[in-house]
């Protein structure tokens, strides 16, 4: 198939190479010129593994990238909106989503062919239905399911393992509004192995599975940081313990055939720590919030999420100043400022918050990440030093506060080992043995 797709975010972009990669033709339009000049010199504008590999296989071959909107849409069969949707005050912005469909429906005004518009941004459920199609349909002057088509096709896809998500996914949603369009999708994915699930549904209820999905496991982390809280609180209980017994219910570890015990992947968010963030479970669970609220029905359970995991940061101070005392003028180093390793994402990353704590408390804060190489906006005016060598960011700290669970942090025993006055270590995702570090302290415990 041709296909266009408009943003090259983290979406849009590991979209376009994993359509390219399975065989479609490919062009992806922003418009950032310079973004666009990096993807055609087969750069990625942000990290994620195996992308740029993937990227320069395909560029000027199956994939192009351009700013010209018209002439990607004019030369594919279907349009795949992939732009952001970010939470505004009272909801998700839906300014880019609006823009994109205006202006693909102008384009539609000239074209003959049937064509097929699909939402792959994260939307909340009557949005495709509701304003994209008045927009596509008026600026168009065409009507859906005769002149073109409508769909939703939410994505799933997890930072840091983007590309594989892709390539082989859990499942495909397709919601559409018409059968030329559901008949469409099918054609797009039939590449993917047939025993991967297809689930063709109207586009509504498309978009409330990715709300769903994301809720799910945002309640999950912040199920688990209430356990750990109260383990914390109870004594002589550790989390982690708690954790190994629940984990061990059939519910969630099956039995191989040669009797090895195989935990089910989903109780990685059954796991006490300092909080979820980044991109998505964050701002999918206050627009589900807030779509709740729109229609009178007020989503306790998920306030009650965000609250737990808003005050997460709190708890890391909390340990913190339990086993350092007071932290002025201390030097405290954080490990960890992307929300999450294999990635360089720092949006809502919990590291964010209980650095400003720390500040706040007149700390003095290191910062290591091996991906991160600047402070995010609301970081770059303050004191923070963001060093690129772990042992210079340790070098000299009284506190280490681990926030990010990338792999090289699992040689931070022995390095802290070496030091002459090894510093009181922190772990915020009890992500090392307690007894692996003389002056340990973590969350649940």
């Amino acid at each position: 198939m041709r296909v266009s797709v408009v943003g090259t975010g983290y979406v849009g972009l590991v979209t376009s190479v994993g359509l390219a990669e399975m065989g479609h033709e490919v062009v992806c339009v922003d418009l950032n010129a310079d973004r666009i000049a990096k993807v055609q010199a087969g750069e990625p504008p942000f990290f994620e593994p195996g992308l740029a590999d993937l990227l320069t296989r395909h560029i000027g071959r199956r994939l192009t990238a351009t700013t010209d909107l018209l002439a990607a849409v004019v030369d594919s069969d279907m349009t795949l909106i992939s732009v952001g949707t970010p939470f505004a005050e009272n909801g998700i912005d839906l300014s880019a989503v609006t823009s994109a469909a205006r202006a693909i429906g102008e384009i539609l005004a000239t074209k003959d062919e049937f064509h097929v518009v699909v939402v792959k941004s994260t939307v909340v459920p009557g949005t495709t239905d509701g304003i994209v199609l008045r927009t596509l349909e008026e600026s168009s002057g065409k009507r859906v399911g005769r002149d073109f088509g409508v769909g939703v096709n939410p994505e799933f896809l997890t930072e840091g393992q983007a590309v594989m998500d892709f390539l082989a996914p859990d499942r495909i949603v397709l919601g559409a509004m018409d059968d030329r369009t559901t008949e469409a999708l099918l054609r797009l994915y039939a590449p993917l192995p047939a025993a991967t699930p297809r689930v063709s549904t109207n586009t509504r209820t498309a978009e409330m599975i990715k709300y769903a999905s994301n809720s799910l496991l945002a309640t999950m982390i912040s199920f688990a940081n209430e356990i750990g809280n109260l383990c914390a609180a109870t004594g002589d209980v550790d989390v982690i313990d708690v954790q190994r017994g629940v984990h061990l219910s059939h519910y969630l570890t099956l039995t191989a055939a040669d009797g090895d015990r195989l935990e089910a992947p989903i109780t990685s968010f059954l796991a006490a720590g300092c909080g979820f963030g980044g991109s998505c479970l964050p701002k999918d669970v206050r627009a589900l919030i807030s779509a709740g609220g729109d229609r009178g029905q007020p989503m306790h359970l998920l306030r009650a999420v965000m609250e737990v995991n808003g005050a997460q940061p709190d708890e890391v101070i909390r340990l913190a100043e339990q086993s350092a005392g007071d932290l002025r003028g201390r030097a405290v180093t954080v490990l960890g400022l992307a929300f999450k390793p294999g990635t360089d994402d720092t949006r809502e990353s919990p590291a964010i918050p209980i650095i400003e704590r720390l500040l706040a408390r007149g700390a003095n804060v290191t910062v290591h990440d091996p991906v991160v190489t600047h402070l995010p906006p609301t970081l770059e005016h303050s004191s923070i030093r963001l060093v690129a060598d772990l042992d210079a960011a340790l070098e000299d700290s009284e506190v280490v506060v681990l926030v990010t669970r990338w792999d090289m942090y699992e040689e931070l025993p022995l390095l802290l080992a070496g030091l002459d006055d090894p510093p009181i270590f922190l772990d915020g995702r009890r992500m090392l043995g307690k007894s692996s570090i003389s002056r340990y302290a973590g969350i649940g415990l």
